[in-house]
């Protein structure tokens, strides 16, 4: 079956730079379009940013020239390096992998950004 298993989530002061990582199995990683969503506190979820079969990317205009998102085909894994993080990035982010009309999620990852 599908599993999408997040990691690198952690504390961090604002300024500065966490990468999240979004290991993949059960599908044919290589074909398939990835996407980063992140849940605040008592906020609905967003989308954040993705990336697709071809590694053409796109953001958020919340994260546009922060976060930036990459995979790697032979790891089964999708990345979102995340700079100069706000306070409000605070939340647990999600990868996800649609397969026709079924969205696939991991279990998220927290990241926090305090002083």
């Amino acid at each position: 079956q599908v599993q999408l298993v997040e990691s690198g989530g952690g504390l961090v002061q604002p300024g500065g730079s966490l990468r999240v990582s979004c290991a993949a199995s059960g599908v044919t990683f290589r074909l398939n379009a990835m996407g980063w969503y992140r849940q605040a506190p008592g906020k609905q979820r967003e989308w954040v940013s993705g990336i697709t079969s071809a590694g053409a990317t796109n953001y958020a205009d919340s994260v546009k020239g922060r976060f930036t998102i990459s995979r790697d085909n032979a790891r089964n894994s999708v990345y979102l390096q995340m700079d100069s993080l706000k306070p409000e990035d605070t939340a647990v982010y999600y990868c996800k992998v649609q397969l026709g009309i079924f969205d696939y999620w991991g279990q998220g990852t927290q990241v926090t950004v305090s002083s």
